[in-house]
């Protein structure tokens, strides 16, 4: 491809970034902004114009897919040659080739998974320890490695930062662990991941020969997510670098939302600190969601405490508008999981592919409402993060089976058609089985073969081969095919994936932000992780929040402070009063500003009146007194409490309210069709009769 052409296919900024070559530069790009697409055009135009040899260019970044997909973007733009590796990936190559040309003999095994090692550790420390304890002791050890602390060190760091007291265990008690760990892998001549980065980066620091070699294959490189970057991290790309300025970083402070793992966003924010003749570009043009998703997502950032000037980025929407996000309220967390999976089925119904729709959560716990609320209404779905598509035994099987179909295809098949018949043997159907469960999952797995399938044999020439081929990379690469099914996901899982429609759910205080966040610094990240939540959102974003966990409980929660800053429109419109957002199915409004003092409202009680309770009232206190003694008549009638009927709250709303018609009355949070149908025409009647026939 001719460098003009490159150039072509980028806006301004994205141009400036592909144009910048030879010296530092930080790329400071929001999200949605086509950040990989600025570098993969910045590193393609580079080798078009003979000032890169694509075989000196290392792309960095943190995931298998995000390499994957980088490696193919390369492809199409004609740069096949260059490396685009993980940082592990990438570190354990070298570490490979030259550890028997400087420590000798073989490299020491590579052990996956910690957790067994951590706890013969405990062990031997006589200390007991159970799943869960293991699980959060190991993810301690992996945030002091990668932040380059030793065991003699951890008690004083983890006081500086707030991190003792790891599922009951002291400061001294993990440094003692951390130091039996590195005795047992030593024992067992094993190392870890964490390990890779580490010796890799003093191999390079210890051996002048092989930095040179290094070095000398290496002199361009481009950093992806550098927010995400630890101190171990940064060690390895500075030894990479040695006296060289040629990096490229791209990333946004405002999506750090890894600090606990130890990430530091500072590598990025103070870039041109170390790298004084850096230049910055910052993409703000976002072109995934439309303009009231992304002014949304604008709305937590401007609430921030403080954000830095030169770090900033205000996203600016290039696609056309869209409907407005939603901010639901609900009484409690199963009636929040009903009403989402209710909007859910009625999406589909109209036509959108379960796909294409993601639920996301703070917790993974969370989950289970959710995936019991669906699985009632027979709705598809997927859990991110559980067991990973190409490790399913279904899959597994799936894929040999059709390895072994290769050879037995006749000449000028249809691949398609060959899987199809092949995976018929092992429960694939025309159409889906009814219902959810093991079967239906078995089946959703084996069609999205079937579909990759589908797509290769619209290629001319293509083979069963073609699609073993496209199967085996997406593996090795982690990228699995489309699954039709609606996608859970916690939101730490969801970034960097986006869906026309989210559904953000728990947003209550205790949840977003996390009750465990304490200081500013994690009230901030707290903030940061929201607004990741709302970025992965193309076309419709709902927010939902409930007021209690479980039905008939005190409804203690408030709505996260967060929706405040991403959903008040008070910046554009005087009345304040007037900011409402739907609660649903059924077409009730909540108000998040109260009508008589412009405050925030933050109980659900008070957003289903529209105003704080000691606020006003006093216009509306003939008419709540005349239906709470029709109520008292109908319970007594009925034989039934009378918060059965309607609770104080929604008679208060509508007192507040004065509905004159059924669409009025359907408006007010706790009545929908079935309390209409019952006492929609007595309320009406009371209402009209307390105020009047003249409308209010």
């Amino acid at each position: 491809m001719r460098p003009e052409q490159i150039l072509e296919q980028l806006d301004p900024e994205q141009r400036q970034v592909a144009e910048s070559i030879g010296g530092p530069l930080c790329v400071l790009a929001g999200a949605g902004t086509g950040k990989t697409r600025a570098i993969t055009h910045r590193i393609a135009y580079a080798v078009a114009t003979g000032k890169y040899n694509p075989r000196h260019v290392l792309a960095v970044t943190f995931t298998s897919k995000a390499a994957a997909e980088m490696r193919s973007r390369l492809r199409d733009l004609g740069t096949p040659a260059v490396q685009a590796r993980t940082f592990h990936s990438a570190a354990l190559r070298q570490l490979r080739y030259f550890w028997p040309r400087t420590i000798g003999g073989p490299m020491p095994e590579l052990v996956p998974n910690k957790i067994g090692m951590v706890a013969s550790a405990c062990h031997q420390l006589n200390m007991k320890v159970d799943r869960a304890a293991l699980r959060d002791i190991t993810s301690e050890l992996e945030w002091a490695k990668v932040s380059l602390i030793l065991p003699e060190q951890y008690p004083v760091a983890a006081a500086r930062l707030g991190r003792e007291g790891v599922s009951g265990f002291d400061a001294r008690s993990i440094a003692r662990i951390m130091a039996r760990y590195e005795d047992v892998k030593s024992d067992n001549n094993v190392i870890d991941f964490d390990d890779v980065l580490l010796l890799t980066a003093s191999l390079l620091d210890d051996y002048p020969q092989m930095a040179r070699e290094v070095r000398g294959q290496y002199r361009h490189f481009v950093v992806d997510e550098f927010q995400d970057v630890s101190a171990l991290q940064h060690r390895l790309l500075r030894a990479w670098l040695g006296h060289s300025q040629d990096v490229c970083v791209v990333g946004d402070a405002a999506q750090t939302i890894y600090t606990f793992a130890g990430a530091q966003s500072t590598y990025l924010t103070e870039f041109t600190k170390e790298f004084p003749r850096a230049s910055v570009v910052k993409l703000e043009r976002n072109y995934r969601s439309t303009p009231e998703i992304v002014k949304a997502a604008n709305g937590v950032l401007d609430a921030a405490a403080s954000r830095r000037d030169d770090t900033r980025l205000t996203l600016r929407a290039q696609r056309d508008s869209g409907p407005q996000p939603l901010v639901i309220g609900y009484d409690d967390d199963v009636k929040e999981a009903d009403g989402v999976a209710d909007s859910i089925g009625q999406l589909i119904n109209a036509g959108t592919p379960a796909s294409d729709i993601a639920i996301l959560f703070r917790t993974n716990a969370q989950s289970e409402n959710f995936e019991q609320a669906l699985g009632v209404k027979n709705i598809p779905y997927l859990v991110k993060g559980g067991e990973k598509f190409f490790e399913r035994q279904d899959v597994r099987s799936a894929m040999v089976t059709l390895r072994a179909a290769v050879a037995a295809a006749p000449p000028g098949h249809d691949p398609a058609q060959v899987a199809m018949d092949v995976l018929s043997g092992q429960g694939w159907t025309t159409t889906p089985p009814e219902g959810t469960g093991a079967i239906r999952e078995r089946w959703d797995a084996l069609n999205a073969i079937v579909n990759v399938a589908k797509n290769i044999g619209e290629r001319e020439g293509s083979t069963i081969q073609d699609v073993v081929a496209e199967l085996q990379e997406r593996a090795e690469a982690q990228s699995a095919p489309t699954v039709e099914g609606v996608t859970l996901a916690s939101i730490h899982t969801a970034k960097g994936l986006e869906w026309p429609v989210v559904y953000v759910v728990g947003a209550s205080r205790g949840l977003i932000p996390i009750s465990m966040a304490k200081t500013d610094e994690a009230i901030e990240e707290e903030r940061r992780l929201f607004y990741v939540a709302l970025t992965r959102a193309r076309d419709i974003l709902t927010v939902t929040w409930s007021a209690a966990r479980s039905e008939g409980a005190r409804a203690s929660r408030k709505a996260s402070p967060f929706i405040q800053g991403a959903f008040d429109r008070s910046r554009d419109r005087t009345d304040r009063s007037a900011v409402s957002r739907s609660t649903g199915r059924r077409g009730a409004t909540i108000f998040l500003h109260c009508s008589q003092c412009s405050g925030a409202l933050e109980t659900a009680a008070e957003q289903k009146i529209g105003r704080h309770r000691d606020c006003g009232g006093e216009q509306s206190a003939e008419l709540f007194n005349a239906l709470r003694e029709w109520r008292l008549d109908v319970s007594r009638e009925l034989k039934r409490p009378a918060f059965a009927v309607f609770t104080n709250d929604t008679l208060l709303a509508i007192a507040d309210r004065a509905p004159r018609d059924e669409a009025q009355l359907l408006a007010i949070p706790g009545m929908g069709p079935v309390k209409r149908e019952q006492y929609g025409e007595a309320v009406l009647a009371i209402v009209n009769r307390v105020l009047g026939s003249e409308k209010q």
